[in-house]
């Protein structure tokens, strides 16, 4: 029989809401996490504005919140990034990945011509170096924390509507760059058919952590059920669920897959994750390893506030069944 996941939700949970924010905030979610220089780092997507009945938002910024625990958060006074001109719409669904001591982030960015997956780096949270922006449709892009073979590594997740001719069946692939700058050697990672707990699309979640056996990664999933309506903003039912999902990847090739959890690690359980802006939904944004074995694993909840949730390591690599 299948060992069941392990999963520690936080007793402080939601570890962070738009209440702790001290400048106009209604939603706060979907946010990156590190280590860096000493601390926690959370950069979080801050939505501000009203959205009963609606899905208008005067506008998305990032903010910027720091720990000494990972627990307990400090919000910066200002938003740190927020990116408008006559092209950008928003930058929105940051991840942070630490490598040679600069942080890195992934982000997306909604333009007037589509979805577009961008990297930037920062030493101080203040000042963003834009090193590239991907060709739309492209997102949920995670950089590995370490180059592999000399070369920077991200997952990312394209959503070819027209190729597939399948609605949301899109899948994690993986590109290289040899800069940060340009991109490319695609191949494909996991595909959607391959999770039974999916289906519709999965995509990344949080920077994978390096283990002796492999890169762990988390990932999101969506399963869609007419018969199941969730809490949402839209006046008709929302049925997407957005669930955890965990993988093991080769560490030195690692689009190749060779570990897979066949259940959700983690699944809308909780109040502040069945009920929000969308109820139902887990995102995943960081995955941190603690001195004592343990993993800490930073989400979104009900696209509304964000969580915490702690496991064992060891567990979490025994959950993974060989893949040939």
């Amino acid at each position: 029989m299948m060992p069941q996941p392990n999963i520690t939700r936080c007793p402080n949970n939601p570890i962070l809401t738009a209440k702790e924010v001290p400048y106009p905030s209604t939603l706060v979610f979907n946010a990156g996490v590190t280590r860096y220089r000493g601390q926690y780092v959370m950069v979080f997507r801050n939505d501000y504005g009203n959205y009963r009945g609606t899905y208008h938002f005067d506008g998305t910024n990032l903010g910027l919140a720091t720990s000494g625990d990972g627990i307990h958060w400090r919000v910066a006074p200002q938003p740190c990034w927020e990116w408008q001109d006559e092209e950008v719409q928003r930058v929105y669904d940051p991840r942070l990945t630490v490598l040679d001591d600069r942080c890195y982030l992934s982000f997306a960015v909604d333009t007037r011509h589509g979805i577009r997956a961008g990297l930037a780096i920062t030493e101080d949270f203040k000042h963003f170096e834009v090193l590239s922006l991907s060709a739309p449709d492209n997102r949920n892009t995670v950089l590995f924390p370490q180059k592999i073979n000399g070369q920077f590594v991200r997952l990312e997740r394209p959503f070819p509507v027209y190729s597939l001719g399948a609605g949301e069946h899109f899948d994690i692939w993986l590109s290289t760059s040899p800069d940060g700058r340009h991109w490319g050697n695609t191949r494909l990672v996991l595909p959607h058919e391959r999770v039974p707990f999916a289906n519709a699309k999965i995509g990344p979640g949080a920077p994978p952590l390096r283990t002796k056996r492999g890169w762990l990664t988390l990932f999101h999933a969506v399963d869609i059920n007419p018969n199941r309506p969730l809490n949402g903003w839209e006046p008709s039912p929302w049925t997407k669920r957005y669930t955890i999902g965990l993988m093991l990847l080769d560490l030195n090739e690692p689009w190749r897959v060779i570990g897979l959890c066949p259940q959700p690690l983690m699944v809308p359980e909780a109040p502040y994750e069945l009920d929000g802006f969308r109820g139902g939904v887990l995102f995943p944004g960081g995955f941190l390893d603690e001195p004592d074995g343990t993993v800490k694993i930073y989400y979104g909840a009900a696209d509304t506030v964000q969580a915490l949730a702690t496991a064992d390591l060891h567990e979490l690599l025994n959950l993974c069944q060989p893949v040939g």
